[in-house]
């Protein structure tokens, strides 16, 4: 087994200004754990109000507590002050009720909601001819319409009329996802509604784009696909033009990028942070070593296998 080496510095702090976010209030969803975890921390450590949210309520007090802590002892020796990570109602994303109380729960309390990011989902590794109808539509669910949930209820309720960004995570899947069918095809979805929504929500000053991240090394992420996790770092990174995975800092720091007014020209957009490996054959698959598809006119022998 290649054993991913983490070169994520201990003392990690954000390349942008301090304060960045001063004032701004930010709900990340599924913001406990991943991604999701190290875009709240950067968001906190920047100056905003961190909303993080998902089912397991107790698992986000846990993350919150840590990323607080993380965040005093090591980007607030800056002279400038830095935001909190705090916690939300529990919330499934599918549930439109709870999407709804959600987001009025945090406009009640933090009096508004300048900064969305959708990092909720989830999916799990299944060849196509053993996907259940109700398996995709679990995924598609969760990710695509539970995305949308949060979309039009962060516009309804406060940006419609007080502008805001959103920044939607998709998948590197460019080049499809054998396996994993339900989620490219949900991700896929989620970067056409953000380009719909970035064109309806224009005239509220509401920016709407996608962070497209390729692979992305995480303990906890390797973990929940079990085997099919060993398959990643064995088959798949040595196959990668970089020769590595992401980090989840690398795919926050385009991220806050993107929520910040450096990108204020910048909506319906899709930012891919894949170390080049959209442009490449991975081989998530095994095909065999002869020549395949029925030939339409002359092919001469030497041009198949």
């Amino acid at each position: 087994m290649i054993m991913a080496v983490d070169t994520t510095p201990t003392r990690w702090q954000s390349v942008y200004r301090p304060s960045l976010f001063a004032g701004k209030v930010a709900l990340v969803t599924g913001g406990g754990s991943g991604i999701g975890r190290s875009i709240a921390t950067e968001l906190g450590s920047l100056g905003a109000t961190v909303v993080i949210a998902s089912r397991d309520v107790d698992k986000c007090n846990i993350a919150a507590k840590e990323m607080n802590q993380y965040i005093q002892q090591n980007c607030s020796d800056h002279g400038c002050s830095v935001g909190k990570v705090v916690v939300g109602p529990s919330t499934s994303i599918r549930d439109e009720d709870q999407v709804n109380n959600l987001i009025e729960h945090i406009i009640d309390t933090y009096k508004a909601l300048h900064l969305l990011v959708n990092n909720a989902g989830g999916q799990f590794v299944c060849s196509a001819e053993e996907l259940s109808s109700k398996g995709f539509q679990a995924v598609v669910n969760t990710n695509l319409t539970g995305t949308f949930h949060v979309c039009r209820a962060a516009f309804e309720n406060y940006m419609r009329d007080n502008g805001g960004s959103i920044v939607n995570i998709t998948l590197g899947n460019r080049n499809g996802m054998p396996n994993m069918v339900h989620s490219g095809a949900a991700r896929a979805g989620i970067e056409n509604m953000s380009i719909t929504l970035s064109q309806e929500w224009m005239e509220s000053d509401v920016r709407v784009n996608c962070v497209r991240p390729g692979i992305v090394f995480t303990e906890s992420g390797f973990e929940n696909y079990g085997p099919a996790g060993d398959m990643f770092l064995e088959k798949i990174l040595p196959a990668m033009p970089a020769k590595r995975f992401a980090t989840p800092e690398e795919i926050s720091s385009a991220v806050v990028w993107l929520l910040s007014e450096g990108a204020s020209y910048v909506t319906g957009s899709v930012v891919s942070v894949d170390g080049g490996s959209a442009f490449h054959f991975l081989p998530l698959i095994d095909i065999e070593d002869t020549s395949h598809l029925p030939v339409y006119g002359t092919l001469p022998r030497k041009a198949k296998l």
